[in-house]
């Protein structure tokens, strides 16, 4: 089974030490002084996906102007009322030229050299908020990894391919590149799994689906084995409590506060199904043993041992020092499955993430026809 958190995380999808990674950075306000509209101009690279409807949301709560820039490709019937700026990170940031904004936040930026080119054309904003991802550290193995662990290096700095190796160096790189073109003005938080309503992947959404359907579910590892993730939407809110603090700094951004197991996420998804479900907890070995892959066919889940036995137990202390706060599990769980029961038939029929019904029913009778261990 593959290990390394850039596998996983970026399965769907730096030359230098990173200098005072893990140390805390002053707020670029010695106090908020702002009024109405003033430094409340916000640029957003991306907006239309999954974060940036929930970042929009969130700005516009606080009175926000904001821009839009993109390609005009994801979900373009959105906001109607803001103003969008087209182009193409690759080459054509025309509309952007000559505007400037007090805030801009990246949420789509994969390759170094276009976070370099937006964060200099547009290094006149106050703070540049980049979201990278937990792919960029370099070990899984160690519990309690804060923002001071090393992250991960590409041989060739040049590549710009992204690939399950590639994704974690290249956002590390893209860290870097922002902090270069706006030195001491850069907020780079670093999610990992994000989820809840509205998930592209379906990889956290696969359990309140699977679990309300009811019946044996195929339950991977122990109920203790820990998972970590945090809702799109509290995510999206402490972006813009950082904006708002101008906070800058890098942020591991995954929760929940306090431990978490697979056996509270299956119990929660019951619990806000009502369904019939029980649990059966198969060990790693075992699955491994029958070809059911940790993280894509059991989703949110990777055995908490060897190379990934600090995977599921990164810090987050700093960012929940600052504000960062995480909503109970069922909640999402809840939200997440209303949202999924309000899509198109043909989206519900097949699960981008999560074993196949079928396979799930063979491995349960293998499963239940297993010799008892000597």
């Amino acid at each position: 089974m593959p290990k390394t958190r850039r596998q996983f995380l970026a399965g769907a999808a730096a030359t230098g030490a990173w200098v005072g990674i893990g140390a805390p950075r002053a707020s670029l306000f010695a106090r908020d002084d702002r009024k109405g509209g003033e430094g409340k101009r916000l640029l957003i690279l991306g907006g239309t996906a999954f974060l940036g409807p929930e970042v929009v949301a969130a700005a516009k709560a606080r009175g926000y102007a904001i821009t839009l820039f993109n390609r005009g490709k994801t979900n373009p019937q959105l906001f109607p009322e803001l103003e969008k700026l087209h182009g193409d990170r690759n080459g054509d940031l025309k509309s952007l030229e000559g505007r400037t904004w007090d805030v801009v936040i990246d949420t789509s930026g994969y390759v170094p050299r276009h976070v370099r080119d937006s964060a200099t054309l547009l290094k006149d904003a106050r703070q540049y908020v980049f979201i990278s991802t937990l792919s960029v550290l370099a070990d899984n193995s160690r519990p309690g990894m804060d923002e001071s662990a090393p992250v991960g290096k590409l041989e060739d700095e040049t590549v710009e391919k992204v690939t399950g190796e590639t994704y974690g160096p290249l956002k590390a790189l893209c860290e870097q590149a922002a902090e270069g073109a706006m030195p001491g003005r850069v907020t780079n938080v670093r999610p990992g799994l994000i989820v809840g309503p509205g998930d592209p992947t379906d990889r956290f959404t696969y359990w309140p689906v699977r679990v309300a359907r009811g019946g044996e579910v195929l339950a991977p590892g122990t109920p203790a084995d820990p998972v970590q993730f945090v809702d799109v939407r509290d995510l999206a809110e402490w972006t813009m409590r950082m904006v708002d603090g101008g906070h800058v700094g890098v942020y591991h951004a995954t929760g929940p506060e306090k431990e978490l197991g697979m056996g509270g996420v299956l119990e929660a998804c019951k619990r806000v199904s009502g369904s019939d479900a029980t649990f059966a907890w198969a060990d790693a070995d075992f699955l491994e043993a029958q070809k059911v892959s940790a993280w894509s066919d059991m989703p949110i889940w990777i055995p908490p041992r060897g190379d990934s036995v600090g995977f599921a137990r990164v810090s987050s202390a700093k960012a929940i020092a600052e504000g960062l706060v995480f909503r109970p599990v069922a909640e999402t769980a809840k939200d997440t499955l209303a949202w999924w029961r309000t899509l198109p038939e043909e989206r519900r029929g097949k699960l981008k993430a999560g074993i196949a019904p079928g396979r799930e029913a063979e491995v349960l009778k293998a499963w239940r026809e297993r010799k008892p261990a000597k």
